[in-house]
């Protein structure tokens, strides 16, 4: 990374610096209150082995205790042993309730008959076949599927579609990834995997970087001019970010708005499910 580079992404990431305590508490009441309101007491979550489904399960445990918070981790056959096994020690380090559901039968079954499917399309059957458990271990447990998507890779779209973006609640949806580190930091996540190479372990070698081509460092210090301060294309370039980077990322956010949003509902009516009519829990009741 050039010199001029590297320090506009330490300003940038200067500015986003958290009061740590102050925000595990926000989110810790946050999720509390959510899960109250729809009238359960206990919260079900995927365990990756990642910073970001590890950060959660820790907010998890301080919100619902973690005697009523379960963490499952769904490995296919490919998927790296360390991360099961990190997966496991931040079980037991916020003291959840840990499962082992392996998904390679399934996932096996179907492209057994599609030989030919690339990595991208393995990758999303496995999120989906991941997230189709966590839905019935919620209806099992009488309990919320709790979100593990960080701002960043909501923004750039860095998610499957009712695979790992899909949850009743997210606790971290609104931090970047640099601050989902800063949290995990603050509330005791262990140092590996705060430390380690981010991956979606969806196939051997798989890493979040690499595929982005930037590290999170860089792209959340352009998101934060454009989604923090507003600034446009032409605004970041003058700050000195290059076109090739600001466009890259510009390009992510556009194409993926479709999944940061519930499907569009054609209007025909005075009042239309996504847009004019408030639900009782909406006005209080």
């Amino acid at each position: 990374m050039p010199i001029e580079m590297q320090d506009l992404v330490k300003k940038s990431l200067a500015e986003l610096e958290l009061d740590a305590r102050l925000v595990t508490e926000l989110l810790v009441g946050f999720v509390r209150d959510e899960v109250r309101k729809v009238g359960v007491g206990k919260i079900v979550l995927g365990l990756s082995g990642g910073i970001d489904s590890a950060i959660a399960a820790y907010i998890a445990a301080l919100a619902m205790g973690p005697e009523n918070v379960k963490g499952i981790c769904m490995p296919y056959k490919l998927s790296n042993p360390q991360s099961e096994a990190d997966a496991r020690e931040v079980a037991k380090g916020c003291g959840i309730t840990f499962e082992r559901m392996e998904i390679t039968p399934q996932v096996d079954a179907y492209f057994d008959q599609h030989p030919d499917a690339p990595n991208l399309r393995r990758g999303n059957k496995m999120a989906r076949e991941r997230m189709t458990i966590l839905y019935d271990q919620s209806a099992a447990e009488g309990a919320l599927v709790l979100g593990t998507s960080n701002k960043t890779e909501l923004l750039l779209g860095y998610g499957t579609l009712f695979g790992d973006m899909a949850s009743a609640i997210n606790p971290i949806g609104d931090l970047f990834k640099t601050q989902v580190r800063q949290i995990s930091r603050h509330v005791g996540v262990p140092s590996g995997v705060i430390d380690k190479p981010p991956s979606a372990d969806l196939w051997v070698g798989q890493t979040d970087e690499e595929g982005l081509g930037l590290t999170y460092e860089e792209v959340d210090a352009v998101l934060h001019y454009l989604i923090d301060h507003r600034y446009d294309r032409q605004e970041i370039l003058e700050v000195g970010f290059g076109a090739e980077i600001v466009d890259g990322i510009l390009r992510l956010i556009q194409r993926s708005q479709y999944k940061r949003r519930l499907p569009l509902i054609a209007k025909v009516s005075q009042r239309t499910i996504d847009r004019d009519f408030r639900y009782a829990r909406d006005w209080g009741v």
